[in-house]
């Protein structure tokens, strides 16, 4: 039996491809060693550590209850021991720090920060004020969180945030990375589950009843590869009548 070859050309499936997104990646933590700059009150709590400057210049406890600045430190390392703090969130507007001393940071009658309080009050509480990408610490006294430029010395003096009371506080914390919030709540689930939802969205305001497709889902995954998933789902309640929108 002689077997004929087809003239016809044959047709390549063509898969499609996706593009995988490279994760992205924080080169400034990474310069700092992993410490990772705070953006929110809500991210100063744990670990931090107070820097001033962009060359990982941290706020360093001394052993008799004062800070001054410490030396900078190369790329990719983060602070030492005696310059990372434990930040306490109070409210949504205070935050606490404690030193490795176990002894909590407070503003002196002179504008001296000390770290001798075992307890927080009203003078070891600061208000961090985020503007314009920028981050500084007012203490009890209304004055800000800052450097003494003639010593070192780690005071709070200034009604008003300069240069040297401009500061970032880096968390050593893990942030949370939630892979669906830029997914709508809908079309959280798997196929049956987001269904489910669109059913419960659009129902219409009389049904009480969830009216949902009998139909297999496997068409619902095939409309997702196709591109075609939300008119497919708005077919299968328009089948069921279900949708306050569906004619």
């Amino acid at each position: 039996m002689t077997i004929r070859e087809s003239n016809k050309p044959k047709k390549r499936k063509h898969k499609e491809r996706k593009i995988i997104q490279a994760p992205v990646v924080d080169k400034d933590a990474l310069n700092h060693g992993n410490w990772w700059k705070t953006n929110k009150i809500e991210e100063i709590t744990g670990s931090v550590a107070i820097e001033f400057g962009t060359n990982g210049t941290y706020v360093k406890a001394l052993d008799n209850g004062l800070f001054t600045l410490g030396a900078p430190h190369d790329d990719g390392e983060g602070p030492s021991p005696e310059e990372i703090l434990t930040a306490v969130y109070i409210n949504e507007k205070k935050v606490a720090f404690k030193s490795g001393y176990n002894k909590y940071l407070r503003v002196e009658k002179d504008g001296t920060v000390t770290g001798r309080s075992d307890a927080i009050g009203p003078m070891e509480q600061w208000e961090p004020v985020f503007q314009d990408g920028n981050l500084a610490l007012q203490g009890f006294n209304e004055c800000f969180f800052g450097v003494n430029p003639i010593d070192d010395a780690i005071i709070a003096k200034s009604k008003k945030a300069g240069e040297n009371e401009i500061l970032t506080v880096r968390s050593h914390t893990v942030r949370e990375v939630n892979p669906l919030k830029d997914v709508p709540t809908e079309e959280q689930g798997d196929i049956k589950q987001i269904e489910e939802n669109y059913v419960r969205k659009f129902q219409k305001f009389q049904d009480k009843r969830l009216r949902i497709s009998k139909e297999d889902t496997k068409q619902l995954e095939k409309a997702k590869d196709e591109g075609i998933f939300h008119e497919t789902l708005l077919d299968r309640r328009s089948k069921m009548k279900a949708d306050r929108y569906c004619k």
